[in-house]
């Protein structure tokens, strides 16, 4: 077992800030050189060998698409649908902050990038109408966790590749853990509004005339959505498919439709989407080859034996799993947790006779909640710098919406019917 060092080495690395792929490159490396004294060339074939999987262009595609929203004028016209559903509430932006980001969520799929256009889009505005600076930064925060659960957030893609998981199921599972998100984060900041006393963003009712004009401009949003999720539960194409078609169509609109997108904007969109591509990439090949050492070494048979010898009770396991990764999520990064530890865990949840779907969908969940926990939260860090917040302010006003995500996981965890009703 002495083998096993190589992961509390790997954590160790982690700790000291190393990059995420050069930190399990490192227990690769000592697994082979060190404990196992195998040619490094099986090393390199497992490195490269999950590269060959064609799924994994679903993720350069969407990546693409959620950083074309914001140049094509989609994202603006899905702000005044948002504003015209929720904006007559008390806190009226806050909440169209929260709307947006869930229509948002059905086309972007990062929680970065939905992020970084929230802070540019409406936390100024949330500021002048008087709501204070941490509580709009973290509202944006907490709304961004919306998108890597809703379809067809980047975590899904991942899980059902290192599961051996139907993409599409993940993506029909996660609309509804999404949604009670939204609802949830809508009851947070309603508390909140009234006890700080902030104003709907609109005081009358929107009339036929403008709700159709709205509706109207933003139909190509929902034409989006409606294909990437339409296509998919009908089978009419595959999640790659998908991606692609609704990145040529979101092109297409910005360039011809919206006439707002520059062919500037299309260069730099694929600049960041190469870089973006190639972090991911990465994790996922240096976890493909720890998936392979942890195969080899039948360390998901050991974990299991050792659970079940504790507990064989599926709901104190999902228990433990969710103490697990609340812990890890605030000093390691999601998807790099994700890629570790599935791998680890899919045999005892299978023994168990959880649904691995299920599962996926409260993992994805509890990841995204560590995205707001200090010390890594990488939205939270995003955020707080995008808006000039003091992490202290943000921490102190965004209990509430980061509580409602907890509460949604708990809903998740233990009522599987959210996760696999649609499925």
């Amino acid at each position: 077992m002495e083998w096993f060092l190589i992961i509390p080495f790997m954590f160790v690395l982690f700790a000291l800030n190393m990059r995420i792929y050069l930190a399990m490159f490192a227990a690769i490396l000592a697994y082979f050189t060190i404990f196992a004294q195998m040619p490094i060339q099986i090393a390199v074939q497992r490195l490269i060998a999950p590269t060959q999987n064609p799924s994994l262009l679903a993720i350069p595609f969407f990546i693409l698409l959620g950083t074309l929203l914001g140049t094509t004028g989609i994202a603006s016209r899905l702000l005044r649908v948002a504003d015209l559903i929720v904006g007559r509430l008390p806190g009226g932006l806050g909440h169209t902050n929260v709307m947006l980001s869930t229509l948002m969520g059905g086309l972007s799929a990062s929680n970065l990038a939905d992020a970084a256009m929230m802070c540019r889009m409406l936390v100024p505005d949330m500021i002048k109408a008087g709501y204070n600076r941490g509580t709009a930064a973290a509202i944006t925060a907490a709304s961004a966790l919306i998108t890597p659960i809703l379809p067809p957030g980047i975590a899904l893609i991942i899980y059902g590749l290192v599961a051996d998981v139907s993409i599409g199921s993940m993506f029909v599972a996660g609309i509804l853990p999404g949604l009670l998100c939204a609802a949830l984060l809508i009851g947070a900041v309603y508390l909140v509004a009234k006890k700080e006393g902030h104003k709907p963003s609109r005081t009358t009712r929107p009339t036929a005339k403008e709700t159709g004009s709205t509706l109207a401009a933003a139909w190509p949003a929902f034409l989006l959505i409606v294909v990437i999720i339409g296509g998919i539960r009908l089978a009419i194409f595959t999640p790659t498919e998908a991606g692609a078609i609704a990145t040529v169509a979101t092109v297409i609109i910005g360039l011809f439709v919206y006439r707002e997108m520059k062919f500037s904007d299309l260069t730099s969109a694929f600049g960041q989407t190469a870089r973006q591509t190639s972090a991911v990439l990465l994790v996922i090949m240096m976890s493909s080859a720890l998936a392979w050492i942890f195969s080899l070494e039948q360390a998901g048979v050991a974990l299991a034996d050792w659970i079940m010898s504790l507990t064989q009770n599926p709901w104190l396991f999902l228990l433990i799993v969710n103490v697990i990764l609340l812990v890890f999520g605030m000093f390691i990064e999601g998807n790099a947790l994700l890629i570790i530890l599935v791998p680890l865990l899919k045999p005892v949840v299978l023994q168990l006779g959880i649904d691995p779907v299920h599962f996926g969908i409260i993992m994805i969940l509890n990841l995204a909640l560590g995205t707001l926990t200090p010390p890594v939260g990488t939205v939270m860090l995003l955020t707080c710098n995008l808006t000039d917040t003091p992490f202290g302010e943000f921490m102190r006003r965004g209990w509430p919406f980061i509580l409602a995500v907890f509460i949604a996981l708990m809903l998740v965890t233990f009522v599987p019917f959210i996760s696999l009703a649609l499925v």
